[in-house]
């Protein structure tokens, strides 16, 4: 199968977006189809030995995003696939579904990014109302440019249900895998991870792990919360516009502490690969703070290496957190429900061991491999469908 996919996002930025289409292109190439990647610039020139198109792109809050030019026809039409894969459309992408339309090539959309819920939070700035009627907006485009698709993905049950009562029609489920070759739980006898730990912890502290971007939408915030929970210290890996002001904000709130206060928090920047595992392996308890997430990879990630999680009781997370089995849900709304089950798990180490055992049982199965297999049974399903509306 030729399989032309439309990216968002793609490397070197690094985020959910551009791993999951990594891992679709590497399985792409395992499984022996073709495929082509058209995608903001800069880019490499290949990856997978598939070719990458970069097209124009300008810088948006440190992000390319591409430009909607009539480039994406131009390749489309030259590469001529059986089927294209557009990577949570928005503006690169809702050009890539427009070019595909008409040219008349099947369609699989991929929804990835709550991007209403986003442009509601800033746009609170300038008071409810905006933020609302930016959300209404961006749900009024979505569901336009989706409708274009002859099949739209969504990663959890919670984002499923979103997209349907906005009325994106032709919907299905496709969650995502996790790198167990990567991060698993042998990296805690890794000799960089016990240093790592040993310089984090000092005194034996219990590590409180966030991994993810540092940006308004993660609502890391949160963590201030936990700032007062005796023994512990918090461990932020990533980067991104919030990073200055979190780190004032977090070492404030521990610094601030009754009595003797814990250590300041520590923020690792952006890592990847072994570097990343390494991170993971160093924690004790894994805390999400984001309600906007439809689905949560850093969660899987946590899992695999064998770490319980603490997430919000909303969203991506409901399908990935059994509550009180392989980590806990907290809600939300409740000033103080995140501090309890952070401070549950800090305070017992066998229920933290217990929890970390049944998450990575629970991940073991979900290979990259496994996914993308049953992403190409999507690509089939969608073909069909467009040659039976055609016909």
């Amino acid at each position: 199968m030729r399989i032309a996919i439309v990216t968002e996002s793609f490397l070197p930025s690094l985020n959910g977006v551009t791993t999951s289409v990594c891992r679709v292109l590497d399985r792409l190439r395992e499984t022996g189809h073709d495929a082509m990647v058209i995608a903001p610039a800069p880019a490499p020139q290949t990856y997978a030995g598939f070719p990458v198109r970069a097209v124009t792109s300008i810088p948006v809050r440190q992000f390319q995003v591409g430009l909607p030019t009539g480039e994406i026809e131009a390749l489309l039409r030259g590469f001529a696939p059986d089927v294209v894969h557009v990577a949570s459309p928005f503006v690169l992408g809702a050009r890539g579904l427009t070019a595909a339309s008409r040219l008349g090539l099947p369609c699989v959309a991929i929804y990835q990014t709550d991007m209403p819920s986003y442009l509601e939070q800033h746009g609170n700035v300038a008071g409810a109302a905006t933020g609302r009627a930016a959300a209404k907006a961006a749900w009024r485009w979505i569901r336009r440019i989706h409708s274009l698709a002859d099949l739209t993905l969504a990663p959890s049950s919670a984002a499923l249900r979103d997209i349907e009562a906005h009325g994106v029609p032709r919907t299905g489920l496709w969650g995502r895998g996790v790198d167990t070759s990567l991060f698993r739980p042998e990296w805690r006898d890794d000799a960089g991870s016990r240093a790592l730990r040993s310089a984090l912890a000092p005194d034996g502290q219990v590590l409180l792990g966030y991994v993810g971007r540092l940006a308004p939408e993660k609502e890391v915030e949160r963590l201030v919360s936990c700032a007062q929970i005796p023994g512990t210290r918090f461990v932020i890996v990533g980067d991104g516009p919030s990073r200055a002001p979190l780190a004032e904000t977090l070492s404030e709130a521990v610094a601030s502490s009754p009595g003797r206060p814990n250590l300041p928090p520590v923020f690792l920047g952006r890592r990847s690969g072994d570097d990343l595992a390494r991170a993971y392996a160093a924690f004790d308890v894994f805390v999400h703070t984001g309600t906007r997430e439809t689905f949560g990879q850093t969660l899987q990630e946590a899992a695999a290496t064998r770490l319980p999680v603490v997430a919000p009781a909303m969203g991506g997370p409901l399908d990935l957190v059994d509550h009180g089995t392989t980590g806990l849900l907290f809600d939300p709304a409740s000033a103080t429900d995140l501090a309890d089950c952070v401070r549950r798990l800090a305070q017992s180490p066998a229920e933290r061991a217990a929890m970390g055992t049944a998450g990575l049982a629970r991940v073991s199965t979900r290979s990259w491999a496994a996914l993308v297999d049953q992403l190409v049974a999507h690509y089939e399903s969608a073909i069909a469908r467009h040659d039976a509306s055609a016909a």
